[in-house]
């Protein structure tokens, strides 16, 4: 007795078998061979956008924006699932990813840190000032690379001799705002940009008014408590 020939005649050979299951384990929102996803074609690109980061806006992803508040609780469950927490301000209409707080339990980190010089956090410090200032009187927030420049400028050290290379460190600070879409260049100019929305949901009361304080004492001005009261009242509305 041939026994292939009788499993070819009477059952399924393991090829035939194996191809079945995988035909099995593809869902019905399945876009190619061998896809187990259970997102549709335009939530798995909302995601895609969140994780590649730095944000989701309803303004630069005007088709992603409502898939992304359609599907929300999918997205936020595959998002879960790498120890990632989903952000959105619904009223900006921003939205972003962040480690999610995990406490005791050790997890992998998927996202990395951003490493911050001094003149980095004080733009954007600088910044997210200017965006609250600006959102008061329902205008949009724009700054320009001259503007950056007088501010940080007095922080430049004294003594400093190389007026040059504080203005090429500054430079560095605006490209690496610009690379995690903070800065938004404005069409038809090369040096305005628009503070991105996304700004406000990064900083906490807290570290606002502390790093108001270190900055401020560096630059040897007291905060008055007028201002003080204002900053905190500001956030509270977030």
């Amino acid at each position: 007795m041939n026994w292939s020939d009788d499993l070819s005649e009477d059952g399924a050979s393991e090829e035939e078998m194996l191809k079945v299951e995988d035909t099995e384990q593809e869902s019905d929102q399945a876009l190619y061979q061998g896809d187990s996803g259970g997102l549709s074609l335009d939530a798995r690109r909302a995601l895609v956008q969140l994780l590649a980061g730095p944000s989701l806006d309803g303004q630069r992803h005007s088709k992603l924006w409502p898939i992304l508040i359609r599907d929300e609780m999918a997205i936020r469950s595959r998002l879960s699932e790498l120890f990632l927490q989903l952000v959105i301000d619904r009223d900006l209409q921003v939205a972003f990813t962040r480690q999610a707080e995990t406490g005791d339990l050790e997890v992998p980190r998927l996202l990395r840190r951003a490493n911050l010089t001094f003149l980095d956090s004080i733009l954007l410090l600088h910044l997210r000032q200017q965006l609250t200032q600006a959102e008061a009187h329902g205008d949009r927030a724009v700054v320009s690379t001259d503007e950056i420049i007088e501010f940080l400028g007095v922080y430049e050290q004294a003594g400093n001799t190389d007026r040059a290379l504080f203005e090429k460190r500054i430079q560095a600070s605006i490209e690496k705002i610009k690379k995690h879409s903070i800065l938004r260049k404005i069409r038809s100019s090369e040096d305005r940009f628009e503070i991105s929305p996304t700004l406000k949901l990064l900083f906490s009361a807290e570290e606002i008014q502390a790093l108001t304080r270190v900055y401020q004492e560096m630059r040897g001005v007291e905060e008055s408590p007028e201002q003080e009261e204002e900053l905190a009242s500001e956030e509270e509305r977030q």
